[in-house]
């Protein structure tokens, strides 16, 4: 049964999963991690559902792991232990980028540590206007948690990565969309926006495209070009008998709006 942390609703393909302790400004928990991954897994394999979208109940996005998570760490004992050894896109946080459909974070107010975290491995991140964001990680002792490390100087380059991991400091959405990490949304009717973003992938793009696509993302990341390059030339030949290529090239002729089933 759902704990209540979590709320999950689908309106115009839309799939909108929202972190629900306002109170706690949705500090995480292990029952919201959870949840999270079991509402993926769910809107993953849903039909009605195209695109996806992380976000906040009231002021916050997400404030990083619950205090009191943190107190009871701090004052337990050290214990490393051997740990399975997994791909890339199968651990804590990253399997969201091998979710099969597009995934947007939508940052409605203060993000800080984990959920700092999870919105990297979103496809899309887009932030409220003057909210604030932060890794904090170095200012509470820790280290650069859940891959942060490695996704971040690939989003925004080493040097403003090593800045606000090493600093801890607080960047506001306008310096964080500088630095190319999200897009800037006015604060005014901020989830409004993000659902017709949203609803607009979902009605206007091939579910079959985006689908292939994130793959091709997620390979480039390790990939040379040479590589890159013949997986574009099998997955084009692919293309071309599909229902959904057939679609986009009717559509686009006969000037209307595009049915695409996703085959």
């Amino acid at each position: 049964m759902a704990s209540g942390d979590m709320l999950f609703a689908v309106q115009d393909h839309v799939c909108t999963i929202t972190f629900n302790r306002p109170d706690r400004m949705n500090a995480w928990t292990t029952t919201m991690e959870q949840e999270l991954r079991e509402m993926l897994a769910r809107a993953s394999d849903d039909p009605e559902v195209r695109v996806i979208v992380l976000t906040g109940a009231g002021r916050g996005f997400c404030a990083g792991a619950d205090m009191s998570r943190l107190t009871k760490s701090a004052n337990a004992r050290p214990e490393v232990v051997e740990r399975e050894i997994k791909g890339d896109l199968e651990q804590r946080y990253s399997y969201i980028m091998a979710v099969p459909k597009p995934v947007i974070a939508g940052i409605n107010g203060a993000v800080a540590g984990v959920g700092l975290c999870l919105t990297l491995f979103c496809d899309l991140r887009y932030m409220a206007a003057g909210a604030k964001m932060t890794t904090s990680f170095a200012r509470r002792g820790l280290i650069a948690e859940h891959g942060s490390a490695w996704m971040l100087p690939r989003l925004i380059g080493p040097m403003n990565a090593a800045d606000i991991l090493l600093s801890g400091r607080t960047v506001l959405a306008e310096e964080a969309e500088r630095m190319g990490l999200v897009r800037v949304l006015p604060a005014e009717d901020f989830h409004a926006q993000i659902q017709a973003r949203a609803a607009e992938l979902a009605a206007l793009c091939s579910p079959r495209s985006q689908r292939v696509i994130k793959r091709q993302l997620n390979a480039a990341i390790t990939s040379g070009l040479a590589e890159a390059t013949r997986l574009s030339e099998d997955e084009a030949l692919l293309c071309r008998g599909t229902e959904d290529y057939k679609e986009g090239v009717a559509h686009f002729v006969e000037k209307r709006a595009p049915r695409f089933t996703g085959r």
